[in-house]
């Protein structure tokens, strides 16, 4: 499958978190070879980010230590 044909059936999900702020989130499905997509909520029909699993848990890590909190 080429990764255009994974995106279009990709499990997207969503935090549970989201439904508090307002629906401003983005989603993530888990793709193959470790790869994750992100997009935003808004704008599904958007072409998603697609990154590395040592990426994304560069990303996660981040957000839980508060890297990204304005």
């Amino acid at each position: 499958m080429d990764l255009r044909d994974e995106l279009a059936n990709a499990a997207w999900r969503k935090a549970s978190f989201s439904g508090s702020n307002g629906g401003n989130c983005i989603e993530v499905a888990p793709l193959s070879n470790g790869r994750v997509g992100i997009r935003d909520t808004e704008s599904p029909d958007q072409p998603p980010f697609v990154v590395t699993a040592g990426v994304w848990t560069a990303f996660v890590n981040g957000a839980k230590a508060g890297e990204f909190d304005f």
